[in-house]
C-alpha cells in the first residue's frame, strides 16, 4: 500500500506475486489517493521488467477501502504515515498492518514520483529488500 499506487505498491505486489507464485497466496494493491484506473508508472514498469523479469503491465490503480484492511490477512505499507492512516480507517486491523522494511532497517520507502531514475532505482531496490525479507513469514 502506499499513495497513489502506480509506484511503489504496485511494484512490491508484482514481485510478492512472482515470489510465492506457488504458494496459492493471492496478493493486491491499493493506494490511500489512488490514481484510479491508472496503469504503473512507466519507470517502475521498466525497472521491474529490467531488474526482475517481471510484467506489471496488467496493472491498474485502485482506492484502498476499509472493507480491503479488515479482508486481508497482511497489509504492508511503504511509509510509516500510510501505516498510520490505514489504522484512523481501519482500527480493528491495527495487529495486521505493518511496514515493508520492518525486518530491515524500519526505514520508510521514498516515493520516487516524478523523479529521476537514480531515485526509481534506489526505491525499487529498496522494495526488493524488503519484499525478499517477508518471504519467510508467508
Amino acid at each position: 500500500m502506499c499513495r497513489g499506487n502506480i509506484c511503489r505498491s504496485p511494484t512490491a505486489q508484482y514481485l510478492f506475486q512472482s515470489r510465492t507464485k506457488l504458494r496459492g497466496i493471492e496478493v493486491t494493491s491499493a493506494g490511500l489517493n489512488a490514481v484510479v484506473g491508472s496503469a504503473m508508472d512507466a519507470m517502475s514498469l521498466q525497472l521491474l521488467n529490467e531488474k526482475d523479469g517481471v510484467d506489471g503491465s496488467s496493472h491498474r490503480a485502485i482506492q484502498l477501502v476499509p472493507s480491503m484492511l479488515l479482508g486481508a490477512d497482511l497489509v504492508i505499507g511503504m511509509e510509516r504515515e500510510h501505516i498510520d492512516e490505514m489504522m484512523e480507517v481501519a482500527p480493528e486491523a491495527r495487529g495486521k498492518i505493518y511496514l515493508l522494511d520492518k525486518w530491515l532497517d524500519g526505514r520508510d520507502v521514498p516515493d520516487p514520483f516524478r523523479k529521476k531514475r537514480p531515485v526509481f532505482e534506489h526505491a525499487h531496490e529498496m522494495i526488493e529488500r524488503g519484499v525478499d525479507s517477508w518471504m519467510r513469514y508467508l
